[in-house]
């Protein structure tokens, strides 16, 4: 790999994780731009290892990439899960999206570290669209939830279980 494609890949690993990083800093949550950008550029630079391992020494060993892919998510999930707080007293959780905002951006990183450019920009944009859309959508489908007796509240929640 040339020293071009590096910088372009590590570049668009950190952009992408800071953007993402951005949204949830705007949105005061704990994770921010230098978080996001650095778990990407992480699994950026995890995967370029696991592709290097992979032609190393002249041996193929083609679950090389698999198992560092693995063992990053793994690893993704850990720094997620501590961001996850239960509330004392309530039902609530907090969380859970910028959880899962650290994961999808180590995937992300992963995918620039391949250099799947379509994959990532299209993702990405999912990723915003998710930010901006899903909780005027959450909201107005807890409004009309509302809305309904309590009675058929009760019976739809029965069923779901």
């Amino acid at each position: 790999m040339h020293y071009l494609e590096i910088l372009l890949r590590l570049t668009a690993s950190v952009l992408i994780g800071g953007l993402i990083g951005l949204d949830r800093n705007l949105r005061g949550k704990p994770s921010g731009i230098r978080t996001l950008g650095l778990v990407s550029l992480g699994a950026c630079l995890l995967t370029m290892i696991g592709m290097n391992a992979l032609i190393a020494d002249g041996r193929a060993d083609p679950g090389s990439l698999s198992r560092v892919i693995q063992g990053l998510i793994t690893g993704i999930g850990f720094l997620g899960a501590g961001v996850i707080v239960h509330e004392n007293g309530s039902d609530r959780i907090r969380g859970l999206t910028t959880a899962a905002s650290i994961w999808i951006t180590a995937i992300l990183g992963i995918l620039c570290g391949m250099g799947s450019w379509e994959i990532a920009g299209i993702a990405l944009a999912f990723v915003f669209l998710l930010f901006v859309l899903g909780k005027p959508i959450e909201r107005a489908l807890h409004r009309r939830w509302l809305k309904k007796p309590a009675a058929e509240q009760q019976e739809i929640s029965l069923h779901d279980e």
